[in-house]
């Protein structure tokens, strides 16, 4: 097994900041339909910054590891620099090629991120071809 592919199930299997927030400045689930992943994230928003995120879900390795991921990497960020991520970003945090069948899966942690902003901003929720400038839903 490539390195890669570790690193994705020891974040599956030992998730980080996977759990609950006692009080959260805001909350958000989004779901993949097509197969069923489903991810609340939980944020604590402190001078522009994301202070404390937790996040709870279901689904398969990728969409789990890469929430696990995301998770570890916009932890204080400014809203502004995590909103701006992208989808290249979630594949290179994940290291693995993602094919067509599988791309939401990788892309639902972003697409929540994404979302759990914009509603904290008080912006309508976008689909997935604005949070994560896909080609086709």
């Amino acid at each position: 097994m490539d390195l890669y592919a570790e690193n994705i199930l020891a974040h599956y299997r030992n998730p980080q900041n996977k759990g609950e927030l006692r009080e959260a400045s805001i909350t958000h689930t989004e779901a993949n339909h097509a197969c069923g992943d489903e991810l609340t994230v939980q944020m604590n928003i402190e001078n522009g910054r994301i202070a404390e995120i937790a996040w709870q879900g279901a689904g398969c390795a990728i969409s789990q590891a890469g929430m696990s991921m995301l998770s570890e990497e916009v932890r204080g960020m400014t809203l502004e620099k995590a909103g701006a991520l992208g989808q290249k970003d979630v594949y290179d945090l994940l290291g693995i090629p993602v094919g067509p069948r599988r791309f939401k899966c990788a892309l639902l942690c972003l697409h929540t991120l994404k979302n759990t902003l914009n509603v904290y901003r008080k912006i309508p929720v976008q689909g997935w071809l604005k949070t994560v400038e896909i080609d086709e839903e």
